[in-house]
């Protein structure tokens, strides 16, 4: 199990000051995911929705959805009913303007709930996604095992998440991700510690096989994992 990495201070728990830090940042979210990855990040959650689309799900659930910019991708690429989960309510906020706009407020349900105690019956959804969200966990294994049990016999876990990149481009990204994108979201989000948290989470987080190993231990028969763009990201896909 990873250390637990705060955003704020060691006293209170990780789960009220990551609420904290995405109200806090909830208003340029969207803007400084375009800019700090050079708008990559679409690439990734493409390569996500991929895979979810190879499904053919009914019901959807993306945890840790944030302003629901996956969640839409689904109601896109797929003909599922799709509810969004968040610690977060201004990022929630944030989102249904979106849904609301794309007139996908019939497809999609915002919720503000918690990874680590999903407040639906189990075997309940085909596909559970969460992008960029496990690192921001508590407690990594229980949200995992949560998500496994609300998800069907057969039906597959999806993650996107930061790892660490290997090979001649790992020292250049390293350098940006460490000294250059937390000043630039610092000047623009105003929050001093949301995007130090973010490198800070990604050093102490599980990737590869090690992550393998813990959504293996967690209620998924088997499990494999691609990384992306030298490494910087990798998918994962538990089977149930």
């Amino acid at each position: 199990m990873s250390n637990i990495v705060k955003p704020y201070n060691e006293t209170e728990s990780k789960k009220k000051q990551v609420e904290q830090m995405f109200d806090n940042i909830s208003g340029n979210y969207d803007f400084l995911n375009r800019l700090l990855s050079f708008n990559i990040d679409i690439y990734w959650r493409n390569q996500l929705e991929k895979r979810v689309v190879e499904c053919n799900p009914d019901k959807i659930l993306d945890v840790a959805t944030g302003t629901a910019d996956l969640a839409i991708e689904h109601a896109k690429k797929t003909k599922a009913l799709i509810t969004g989960l968040d610690l977060s309510q201004k990022m929630l906020d944030f989102g249904q303007v979106k849904v609301n706009k794309k007139g996908l407020k019939n497809r999609i349900k915002l919720i503000k709930g918690d990874a680590e105690s999903l407040p639906f019956h189990d075997d309940e959804f085909d596909v559970v996604t969460v992008s960029f969200g496990v690192r921001n966990f508590e407690n990594l294994e229980k949200g995992i095992s949560e998500m496994g049990r609300v998800l069907k016999e057969g039906g597959r876990l999806l993650i996107l998440e930061f790892s660490k990149p290997t090979g001649i481009f790992a020292p250049f990204f390293m350098f940006y991700f460490k000294r250059i994108l937390p000043n630039i979201g610092k000047l623009i989000s105003r929050d001093s510690r949301a995007y130090t948290y973010l490198p800070n989470s990604v050093d102490t987080m599980p990737y590869g096989e090690n992550m393998k190993g813990l959504i293996l231990k967690n209620g998924f028969d088997e499990v494999s994992f691609k990384r992306l763009t030298f490494g910087v990201v990798t998918i994962y896909k538990g089977i149930k």
